[in-house]
C-alpha cells in the first residue's frame, strides 16, 4: 500500500497529458490499414527523449492500447483490419455493420477492449512474478507445440469448409518459408530477387488480401450489382453514444469476456506471442464453446466480444516478462525496454527492489490509459464513422492510397508495395472461389515461429522426438494439440461425406 501511495505522486499533469495525446494519436494511426501498434509506438520514441520517465512510459502504454482498438474501426466500416490484432474477427464486425449495427459493434469492441485491458492490468499488478516465472519455463519444445496449437485453430476460425481452410493455411505456411533459412543461411524460393531474402512480411500481405482484394472485388462487381439492384446496407440512426444498448450483450457474454481476457493475458506473458495470436486463439476457443458456432464469420457478437477483450488484455500481459526479466513480450514491449534503459529504469528484479514506486506508477498508468480510451474513442470514432455515408467510388481510391503508404512504410521499399498488390490479386481469387483468407495470414504469422522452434528443438534433442513430450508443460500442450486434431478429423470426414452426397452438376453461386 505504501508503494501505491508513493506511486500516485508520479501521476502528474504531464503524465495525464501524455496519455491523452498518445491516445488520440494511436486512434488515428490504428484506423489506417497497415500502420500497426509497433509503428505507432516507434514513431513516438523521439518525443520521449525530452520527457520524464513516467510520462514517457505513459505515452508508450496509451498509444499501444488505443492503436489496438482503433484497428477495429476500418474493419467494421470497410472490412479492412487496421492492425493484425483485428484480422481474426473482421468478417464478423463488417457483417454486423452491414446489418445496420455499426454503433453497436463499435461500442462492443470499445467496452470489451477496456475491460480486457483493465483485467490485464490487474494481473500485471498482482501476479507479475508468478506468471513471469511460468513463462520462463517455456523452451523451444513448448513454443513448438504452442505454434502447432495455434495453427490448428485455422480450421476452427474459418467456417465450415475445413478442407479449404487447410489448403489456405498451407498457402500461408508456404509463403512463410520464403527468404533466408535461419539455420543453414540458404535462400529459399527467392527466385534470385534480393527483396525476397528477408521473406514476405505478413503486414503488406494482410493489407493486400483484405484491402486490395476488397477494392478489386468492388470495382469488378459494381456494375453487375447495379444492374441486379443489389440491396444497400441497412442504415441506422446517427448516435454519438456508441455505448448505448450494449449492456445486455456484455452481461450475456460475461463468462466469455473473463475467459478471453485470461487467455489474452497468458498469451501476452509468452515472449513473442503478441495481441494478434491472442485474438486468433481466443476467437477459436470462443467458437468451440459457443452455442451458435455457425454464426462465426457471418456477424457474431460473441466473436467480436471475445477476441477484442483478448487482444487488449495481452498488452498488459506482455509487460510482465518485460518488467520482471527484461524479456520483451512482443515488439511493442521491445521498444519499451529501450525507453526504460534510456530513463535509467533497468528492467529486471532490480526494478522491484530499488524503484518500486516507479514500478507501481506503471501499473497505475495501465488503468488510467484504458479508462481514458473511453472518452477519446467516443470523440474519434463518431468522426471516422461518417465514412459509411460516403460513396464507395470515393472511398476505395483513398483505401488503395493508404494501403500503398502503409505497405511502403514497413521498410521504405517498393518491394512491400509489390507484395501487397500481388497478394491482393491472390486474395481476390481466393475469395471468389470461397477460400477463407484468415488461415493464410495465420500461417504467415505462426509459420516462422513454428519452424524456428522445431529446428532448435530437434538440434538440442539430437533428433530424438520423445524429447518433445518429456517436459510436463510440453506434454500438456501436446495433449491439447492432439485433442484438436481428433476433433478436426471428424469435421473433415463430415465435409467429405457432404461433398460426396452433393450433386456434382450444381454450381455454387453463394458469396
Amino acid at each position: 500500500m505504501e508503494n501505491l501511495i508513493n506511486a500516485s505522486s508520479y501521476i502528474t499533469l504531464e503524465a495525464i497529458a501524455a496519455i491523452l495525446g498518445a491516445g488520440l494519436f494511436g486512434l488515428f494511426v490504428g484506423a489506417i490499414p497497415g500502420l500497426s501498434a509497433t509503428m505507432a509506438v516507434a514513431l513516438l520514441v523521439p518525443f520521449t527523449f525530452f520527457m520524464e520517465p513516467i510520462p514517457a512510459i505513459a505515452m508508450m502504454i496509451s498509444v499501444g492500447a488505443s492503436t489496438i482498438y482503433a484497428g477495429d474501426i476500418p474493419g467494421v466500416l470497410l472490412r479492412i483490419p487496421g492492425t493484425p490484432a483485428s484480422a481474426a474477427y473482421v468478417d464478423d464486425s463488417y457483417a454486423l455493420s452491414q446489418q445496420g449495427r455499426t454503433n453497436h459493434v463499435l461500442g462492443l469492441g470499445l467496452s470489451t477492449s477496456v475491460i480486457g485491458g483493465i483485467f490485464g492490468a490487474i494481473v500485471l499488478a498482482v501476479a507479475s512474478p508468478v506468471l513471469a516465472s511460468f513463462a520462463m519455463k517455456f523452451s523451444s519444445f513448448e513454443y513448438a507445440w504452442l505454434s502447432l496449437l495455434g495453427l490448428s485453430c485455422a480450421t476452427l476460425i474459418a467456417g465450415q469448409h475445413v478442407l479449404k481452410s487447410l489448403l489456405a493455411l498451407l498457402l500461408g505456411l508456404g509463403l512463410a518459408t520464403v527468404g533466408y533459412d535461419e539455420f543453414t543461411g540458404q535462400p529459399r524460393f527467392t527466385f534470385g530477387q534480393v527483396a525476397l531474402l528477408e521473406g514476405i512480411s505478413f503486414i503488406p500481405a494482410m493489407i493486400g488480401m483484405f484491402a486490395i482484394a476488397n477494392a478489386i472485388e468492388f470495382y469488378a462487381g459494381r456494375h453487375a450489382a447495379a444492374r441486379a439492384g443489389a440491396p444497400r446496407p441497412v442504415q441506422e440512426k446517427a448516435s454519438f453514444n456508441i455505448l448505448a444498448g450494449i449492456g445486455p450483450s456484455l452481461k450475456k457474454n460475461r463468462s466469455g469476456i473473463a475467459r478471453s481476457s485470461a487467455i489474452g493475458t497468458l498469451i501476452g506473458v509468452l515472449p513473442g506471442a503478441g495481441a494478434d495470436i491472442a485474438a486468433w486463439i481466443s476467437y477459436a476457443v470462443a467458437k468451440k464453446f459457443s452455442r451458435q458456432p455457425q454464426e462465426y464469420g457471418k456477424g457474431s457478437e460473441e466473436a467480436v466480444i471475445n477476441a477484442s477483450s483478448s487482444n487488449n488484455a495481452s498488452l498488459a500481459g506482455s509487460y510482465i516478462p518485460t518488467l520482471v526479466f527484461g524479456i520483451p513480450g512482443d515488439s511493442v514491449a521491445a521498444i519499451v525496454i529501450g525507453v526504460l534503459y534510456m530513463k535509467d529504469m533497468q528492467p529486471g528484479p532490480s526494478l522491484f527492489i530499488f524503484q518500486p514506486d516507479k514500478l507501481y506508477a506503471i501499473f497505475l498508468l495501465f488503468f488510467i490509459a484504458n479508462l481514458a480510451l473511453l472518452p477519446l474513442a467516443l470523440l474519434v470514432v463518431n468522426a471516422l464513422k461518417r465514412l459509411t455515408t460516403i460513396n464507395k467510388d470515393v472511398i476505395y481510391p483513398f483505401v488503395i492510397l493508404f494501403s500503398i503508404v502503409g505497405a511502403f512504410a514497413m521498410n521504405n521499399s517498393m518491394a512491400s508495395v509489390i507484395v501487397m498488390l500481388v497478394m491482393g490479386v491472390a486474395g481476390y481469387f481466393l475469395q471468389k472461389h470461397h477460400y477463407p483468407i484468415a488461415p493464410v495470414i495465420l500461417g504467415m504469422v505462426l509459420g516462422p515461429l513454428f519452424e524456428k522452434n522445431l529446428l532448435a528443438s530437434l538440434t538440442k534433442a539430437d533428433g530424438q522426438w520423445l524429447a518433445f513430450v518429456e517436459r510436463p508443460i510440453s506434454a500438456c500442450l501436446a495433449g491439447l494439440f492432439l485433442m484438436v486434431v481428433v476433433m478436426q478429423l471428424r469435421n473433415i470426414a463430415r465435409d467429405l461425406r457432404a461433398a460426396g452426397q452433393s450433386p456434382a452438376a450444381a454450381p455454387d453461386h453463394t458469396r
